[in-house]
């Protein structure tokens, strides 16, 4: 598959459809070498992954601090998040949140208007960059928050969607969405707002396809695009054990095997297949796995130059391995832009 762009929503915003991924720069579940990870960004963006995403959360400063460095000077489109301010202090376990190096401060949940305003100062002085294209509002959600999530939504619904809106229309970022791993918190902010872009990460992917006829549907519907991160669902589908972050139940290991198997009879590999699956559908913009090393890029971009005869998702969906009614790449169905 050639790189191509696509737009975001109705921004004119236009990214390829392969992005770079920050979390494992930040130092997600294990420290990253600073020179390797820069090196690996240049690469990324030089073959033309200039779409890079980051958060404050990882590695509390770490990924934007280091993604700005790379990205300074040059035509980047970059995505950060809201809903976390740092403060100054060490975190009492940063290991115990995915991050073993992480810099010296502790995330806040904000979301309110104040908050994040805030945010975005403070992502700008980090990153040491004048721009960012789209803000995402950052894992909010019953998955991470539990029963005080009303009280965040609420948060976001009465100040913080106001100060994603008005900087949007001001100019200061170009789109703005949720960065989330849940598709229920996505349709709770089509209630509240007018959004652009969702970052969903690991709920539309080859292993899972629960949301196709629910948010993935409403947001073709509606123009709103879906960036998918976690193509890979935490590791699982290229060859790890861990889904969702934890180690993978039984029934996820062997569904994955016989995703496998299928690859295995057309000699395509099962990572191949789990990066083309999703830009398949007319919602999808961009996938971004998250990397951390020139030999990770390396894989990566092999991968999605893979061609994958159609028999392949004929047969998966005929074996029951992918739901039937899940776009296939060679359909057509991309949206045009």
């Amino acid at each position: 598959m050639k790189l191509t762009k696509r737009q975001i929503g109705q921004t004119g915003l236009m990214v390829p459809t392969l992005g770079f991924g920050g979390a494992p720069l930040g130092g997600l579940l294990g420290a990253v070498d600073a020179d390797e990870a820069a090196l690996t960004l240049r690469s990324g963006f030089d073959s033309g992954m200039r779409y890079v995403d980051t958060a404050p959360f990882y590695g509390f400063g770490r990924s934007e601090r280091l993604i700005g460095d790379g990205l300074r000077g040059r035509d980047y489109i970059l995505s950060t998040k809201v809903g976390r301010l740092l403060v100054p202090g060490a975190a009492e376990d940063p290991a115990a949140m995915g991050w073993p190096d992480a810099l010296p401060f502790h995330p806040v949940y904000d979301y309110s208007y104040d908050g994040i305003m805030r945010s975005v100062a403070d992502s700008l002085q980090r990153l040491g960059l004048d721009r960012i294209d789209i803000l995402y509002v950052h894992d909010i959600g019953e998955l991470t928050h539990g029963v005080q999530n009303a009280g965040h939504f609420r948060d976001l619904a009465k100040g913080g969607y106001r100060a994603l809106d008005e900087l949007r229309v001001s100019g200061v970022v170009k789109a703005i969405g949720l960065g989330v791993n849940e598709e229920q918190a996505c349709l709770d902010a089509l209630d509240i707002g007018d959004w652009d872009v969702f970052l969903l990460a690991g709920r539309y992917t080859l292993l899972e396809q629960g949301s196709l006829t629910g948010l993935m549907q409403i947001c073709a519907d509606r123009n709103v695009s879906i960036v998918l991160g976690g193509p890979f669902n935490s590791g699982i589908l290229v060859g790890g054990r861990t889904w969702n972050y934890s180690e993978a139940p039984q029934e996820v290991i062997d569904k994955v095997a016989a995703l496998s198997a299928c690859c295995a009879e057309y000699d395509v590999p099962l990572p191949a297949a789990a990066l083309h699956f999703p830009l398949a559908h007319a919602a999808v913009a961009s996938v971004i796995p998250g990397l951390r090393s020139r030999k990770e890029l390396a894989a990566t971009q092999e991968w999605i130059r893979t061609d994958i005869p159609p028999a392949l998702w004929a047969d998966m969906k005929a074996k029951g391995v992918l739901d039937p009614q899940a776009p296939v790449p060679g359909e057509n169905l991309y949206r045009a832009g």
